[in-house]
């Protein structure tokens, strides 16, 4: 059975916290897995979508960062911490420790009236 061994993050801004500081603004986007034979893969949550990453230096990329499981919201992390979203939704939604159930955007209900299957 696949164990979970990293979360995968990305920078979706920044914020001034109490102190005057900059922080990261951080939103999980999946995990880093690890197979019983040693081999790794990623899981990305689907309604991630790159494009809408911030890109204010124009680059080609995105640039997304593992971080340990056992890191909590907001923990003293220099820098700013994964887990500090905004009230907005995402990964700030979690309370306590990692493993606590979060809840995900879901998609709107369907229009019983399109005929359109997609």
């Amino acid at each position: 059975m696949a164990t979970k061994i990293r979360d995968i993050a990305v920078k979706t801004g920044e914020y001034q916290d109490n102190q005057g500081q900059m922080k990261g603004r951080w939103q999980n986007i999946g995990s880093l897995m690890k197979n019983d034979d040693g081999g790794e893969f990623i899981i990305l949550n689907r309604w991630f979508n790159p494009a809408g990453v911030p890109n204010p230096d124009n680059k080609d990329s995105v640039l997304l960062s593992c971080f340990k499981m056992d890191r909590q919201s907001g923990g003293g992390q220099q820098g700013g911490g994964y887990g500090q979203q905004s009230q907005q939704g995402g990964y700030g939604q979690q309370q306590g420790a990692y493993g606590q159930q979060q809840s995900q955007p879901q998609p709107p209900p369907a229009d019983p009236s399109d005929e359109i299957p997609f």
